[in-house]
């Protein structure tokens, strides 16, 4: 796909690719061997018909493409831009055993942008069945759970503890990977489908969930996601200039600080940025520091490149933009200067047998301590669930790491209180977050027209 180069993209917060032409998507799609037992469906959480939608674009009948996305994925847009499909549908596609995997991906992309292009937006208002639903979070989870049950007939109501709707999707994903239009041009489509979305609602503080229910609604949908960002607990983490990838990010994604003073929140950079962790939240803060000002972006990951859990085109696209990987490295401490962060002191690693997560396991080598100076370091290793609902849930069960407990279907050990089983514990994809939202939401229709 054609994309910016990269020496223009770091200087701009613009999205990276250009999508494709008409032309270029009939062409990839023309690939597809239109199997008769296609493994791509299996490989998506909510399991668009690929081939389908895939044998549409090949013959230029764009508007049935999107249609027939559409009656599984309530946003293309954003799936196609940023879930990992190198491990889901193309990473099963028939086309990869000898050749390069059919893009789906990016045609899914092609064919959201398309429709928005040609005003494809009308939308039929199922009437209501006099029964209400409660969404706590407007992430992929919520917004996703919000629409299906809208369509059945339900009333929604999805309670955004931030100003804006889209979670995870507006405040920690970057603008150059998924533009904040594009976010406010799906959840408009909600609002067109008569989803009322409540910002600036807190729940576990403004209300409870035992208030919303006891104030008519007949089901709450926990969606609240992965926003507390896990430390370090190492010396100096609290200094000035230290921040976790959450803050970070949020300041520059949803808070617009790349405009301060035009948008009212700051951010400070220094010349050297180290941003700590290996997956794909720690390539978007280390892409973000060079176009906030950086002229040196270095990653430190514990393992060898072979491990790093971010995408391989984040990956790629950092290398590309200059950003140094600081590999088979950690971090024991941050070191002041005048109550300041000054540079981080690291060991060199070496790999051993495999953990639990079937990854060779990091053992420091005595010795091989050095220190990379900086005055700004990032802290992206990773989020926990936010304690908030379980806290003022009483009888809502929790694991030993204090996530909702569910059963396949997103029922928890509370009546009418259903929640997204993997996107609590911060270990899902946008579309895997879908994928909840989606079997939550049939879980409560199956069980409020059985009630």
């Amino acid at each position: 796909m054609r994309q910016q180069k990269p020496y223009v993209r770091v200087r701009n917060f613009d999205e990276v690719p250009f999508g494709y032409s008409e032309e270029e998507a009939i062409e990839e799609a023309k690939r597809c061997l239109q199997c008769q037992y296609p493994t791509c469906i299996s490989g998506c959480p909510v399991n668009v018909d690929i081939p389908r939608f895939i044998g549409q674009v090949a013959g230029g009948r764009f508007a049935a493409a999107i249609a027939t996305i559409r009656e599984t994925n309530n946003l293309p847009a954003i799936c196609g831009r940023v879930c990992p499909q190198e491990s889901q549908c193309e990473g099963v596609c028939a086309m990869g055993r000898k050749f390069d995997a059919l893009a789906i991906g990016r045609l899914e992309r092609f064919c959201a942008d398309w429709e928005a292009e040609h005003h494809l937006t009308s939308v039929d208002v199922p009437a209501s069945n006099g029964r209400r639903v409660a969404v706590i979070g407007s992430g992929p989870a919520g917004l996703t759970a919000a629409a299906d049950l809208r369509k059945a007939g339900f009333d929604v109501t999805v309670f955004e503890s931030f100003h804006v709707a889209g979670g995870v999707l507006v405040y920690g994903i970057p603008e150059f990977r998924l533009p904040k239009a594009i976010v406010r041009r799906e959840v408009d489509g909600l609002k067109r489908l008569g989803v009322t979305i409540e910002p600036n609602r807190l729940i576990g503080r403004v209300f409870t969930v035992d208030d919303l229910l006891e104030r008519g609604f007949d089901a709450v949908f926990v969606g609240t996601g992965a926003g507390l960002p896990r430390f370090l607990k190492l010396p100096g983490e609290s200094l000035g200039g230290v921040y976790s990838a959450n803050e970070f990010l949020t300041r520059t994604n949803l808070m617009r600080a790349y405009r301060f003073p035009e948008h009212d929140t700051p951010i400070r950079v220094s010349e050297r940025v180290v941003t700590i962790g290996g997956g794909n939240v720690a390539m978007d803060a280390a892409r973000t520091a060079l176009r906030l000002g950086a002229k040196n972006s270095v990653v430190v990951y514990r393992r060898s490149v072979e491990e790093l859990p971010a995408r391989a085109e984040e990956i790629e696209h950092a290398q590309e933009e200059g950003v140094f990987f600081q590999l088979l490295a950690n971090p024991v401490r941050f070191l002041e200067e005048d109550g300041e962060l000054c540079g981080v002191e690291c060991i060199e690693m070496k790999l051993g047998e495999p953990d639990a997560s079937g990854r060779r396991r990091p053992i420091p080598i005595e010795g091989t301590e050095f220190v990379i100076e900086t005055r700004t370091a990032v802290v992206a290793v990773g989020n926990e669930a936010h304690p908030l609902i379980p806290k003022t849930t009483p009888g809502l069960r929790v694991d030993s790491w204090g996530h909702i407990t569910t059963d396949d279907d997103g029922r928890t050990s509370q009546p009418r209180v259903y929640a997204g089983g993997d996107i609590v514990t911060g270990a899902a994809t946008v579309i895997e977050a879908m994928g909840a939202g989606k079997r939550a939401a049939a879980a409560i229709l199956a069980d409020l027209d059985g009630g």
